[in-house]
């Protein structure tokens, strides 16, 4: 093809160069070559224009095209020069306080200066755009912690921009401000918080006693300080962090914790009936409060900017002391709780349990100052008594269902007892009744009767056994137990019971129910004369005796078994079918079923007639005309059967193979229309 011609050759970015021309008529393509010196690079295009890349930045190249198509290429066209423009100035960009960004950068080949522009990545607000010669410069009066988009490009000397780099850097964020700090005195830590700072990704926030430092840091706008210390002052700032930097901490904002809990606290009773507690001050307290409670739980408090104080006091009580100073933040953690306990008095509250009909169990509160507790029971003609150095006092040997005036006094050396101790009416549990008989007043009822030797108490009956429980109330001397199972052994016992206590159970009498009747029976007629009888087991059963019985005769079995096989069976009978459960101890339950008739009798007389070759009649004796009959024919060549209308003793069998033996059997027919096995057979040749 023909030579083409460049109309212009240009550089916009460092490492290419552009080239325009005119199409060459029947060039396929076209073969640009930039050559450097003793280098060059070619790029094939299609059309214009065209542009060779991989070039070197600031560098003059000869621009020369040649036309491509299937017959070879055309001669050079004639050389154009041509300069890439100089390469990007590569930045380092950070932001040294929250409204100034600093800029610098390597010097770039052939580069006369630059020009830098900085905006808001948001696109708010406007441009700044400096030129310098030098290789950085400083923007200022920036926004705090907001991103900014920087462009730079480098210019030759004939003012000919370079490629351009483009770098996005956030400013530091601003100091926070509106810091509040909430303490929590019970926990001892504080709740710090602030106004979100603008760009701000975390926060870091520290609290300072002297040499200690505590820190915690959030992404957040509040961050809780812990394990703070009691009767201290810190001073708490916050400092803004994101990825350009940290921001100036903010003012310190001072924090004074709790009091701590005062020491070296006394207590003495400076005159009958009167406390007096004293403390030392303790920092940062500004006023006391003591608080006393008495073991009764009643608690009183004293207010007051002092380190005493004065509370009544009672005789036998034992207080519990504790003092807590105040200041602002809140109180200070407890410390250690004093007990104080005054001069014995007579014992209080004095409790009392039933241990049984003989033995009551007395407790109370502990005296101050008692050596010994001195303890006597006056009823039911008699008098018992109990030392014991502890508060608790069991008096035994007493007669039951009995009220006794219990006097429970304390005694010291030191003070001797507490004469006018007031006695207390208490009564023994009641009396245990005695079981004098059992009684079956119907098949799942039973009534028991006891002796009764209580003046007001209330029996409960149990009957406890594999079965279950089993239980009836009374404050008589009897009551019922209804819906017994059969077939179970009990053991029976009763107790007393009376607002003083409950009785010890009675001796226990042994209770056993007739045996259950089996739920299912099944009759099964083996032969003629013998029917086999089977049931299901009968809870507490160890014998059965089976009875079948009709006005011909009775059939009897006694076995250990749930089945049993009897015989002397009549045909064509109807039977009374009874069964007795008995138990090992010779209780008897006495079972009755529905009745049972037994299979038709087979026929008599049965005889065999040749009618023909292949035919045979046979004849029978009908036991009851009303009976239909079935004859059977059984032998190796076939089966044959026939049926006669009802009321004939015959029957007609044709057609049967020659030369073979066979079976003959007659049997009645069930109203079930099944056959019966175990009529006789007859052979027939």
């Amino acid at each position: 093809p023909d030579i083409p011609v460049i109309d212009q050759a240009y550089s916009k970015l460092s490492n290419s160069i552009t080239v325009e021309w005119r199409a060459v008529p029947g060039a396929t393509g076209y073969l640009l070559t930039a050559q450097d010196g003793d280098s060059f690079i070619e790029t094939v295009v299609t059309n214009s224009p065209g542009t060779v890349t991989g070039l070197k930045p600031a560098t003059l190249y000869r621009i020369t095209i040649r036309s491509i198509n299937s017959g070879g290429k055309s001669q050079p066209s004639p050389f154009r020069k041509a300069k890439t423009v100089l390469a990007a100035p590569i930045l380092s960009v950070s932001s040294p306080s929250c409204d100034s960004i600093a800029v610098s950068w390597k010097a770039v080949y052939m580069a006369a200066g630059f020009s830098v522009s900085l905006m808001r990545s948001d696109g708010l607000g406007r441009m700044l755009k400096e030129n310098t010669t030098n290789t950085s410069l400083i923007f200022t009066n920036l926004d705090p912690g907001t991103l900014y988009t920087i462009k730079a490009y480098a210019w030759n000397v004939n003012g000919i921009p370079g490629d351009d780099f483009t770098y996005n850097q956030r400013t530091s964020p601003k100091t926070p401000a509106d810091v509040q700090v909430s303490f929590n005195s019970g926990a001892l830590r504080a709740i710090v918080s602030w106004m979100p700072t603008e760009g701000a990704l975390t926060y870091s926030v520290t609290a300072s006693s002297g040499l200690l430092k505590l820190k915690c840091n959030t992404s957040s706008a509040s961050c809780m300080v812990p394990s703070l210390q009691c009767g201290s002052e810190y001073y708490v700032s916050v400092t803004a962090y994101n990825d350009a930097g940290s921001s100036k901490p903010t003012d310190p904002v001072s924090l004074k914790t709790i009091p701590c809990a005062p020491v070296n606290i006394s207590i003495e009773e400076d005159e009958p009936g009167r406390l007096l507690v004293s403390w030392t001050s303790v920092s940062f307290g500004h006023y006391y409060v003591v608080f006393v409670k008495s073991d009764d739980g009643l608690e009183v408090h004293c207010n007051t900017s002092h380190t005493q104080c004065h509370f009544q006091s009672d005789c036998g009580f034992t207080y519990f002391i504790s003092v807590f100073a105040y200041n602002k933040a809140g109180q200070s953690p407890l410390g250690d709780v004093f007990n104080y306990t005054t001069a014995p008095c007579c014992p209080g509250d004095v409790r009392a349990a039933a241990v049984s009909g003989d033995t009551l169990r007395l407790a109370w509160a502990p005296v101050r100052g008692a050596e010994l507790y001195a303890t006597r029971a006056v009823g039911g003609g008699g008098e018992a008594r109990c030392s014991d150095t502890a508060a608790a006092c069991t008096l035994s040997a007493l007669r039951c269902d009995t009220r006794y005036d219990i006097t429970v006094c304390s005694v010291s050396e030191a003070g001797g007892s507490g004469t006018s101790c007031a006695s207390k009416r208490l009564a023994t549990a009641p009396c245990s009744p005695e079981i004098k008989n059992i009684s079956k007043e119907a098949r799942s009822v039973i009534s028991v009767h006891w002796q009764s030797n209580n003046k007001e108490a209330t029996y409960i009956v149990t009957a406890r056994g594999e079965a279950g429980l089993w239980h009836c109330t009374s404050s008589g001397n009897s009551c019922t137990l209804f819906n017994i199972p059969c077939g179970s052994a009990f053991s029976v016992s009763a107790i007393a019971k009376s607002p003083a206590g409950q009785s010890l159970p009675s001796y226990s009498v042994p209770l056993e129910t007739a045996p259950c009747c089996p739920d299912e029976l099944m009759l099964t007629q083996v032969t003629q004369s013998v029917t086999n009888i089977s049931w299901s087991v009968g809870m507490g059963a160890q014998t059965y005796i089976m009875t079948l019985e009709s006005p011909k005769g009775q059939a009897k079995c006694h076995t250990l078994q749930n089945y049993c096989l009897l015989g002397c069976i009549t045909c064509s009978t109807n039977y009374t079918v009874s069964l007795k459960a008995i138990s090992e101890t010779g209780l008897t339950s006495s079972c009755t079923y529905q009745g049972y008739s037994s299979s038709a009798c087979c026929p008599s007389g049965v005889k065999l007639y040749r009618l023909s070759n292949n035919g045979i009649r046979v004849y029978w004796r009908a036991s009851d005309e009303m009976i239909n009959y079935n004859t059977d024919l059984h032998g190796s060549k076939g089966n044959f059967t026939c049926t006669p209308s009802s009321g004939l003793s015959h029957c007609d069998i044709t057609e049967i193979p020659c030369g073979d033996v066979y079976t003959v059997v007659v049997s009645p027919v069930t109203d079930k229309g099944t056959k019966l096995t175990f009529c006789p057979k007859r052979i027939y040749s």
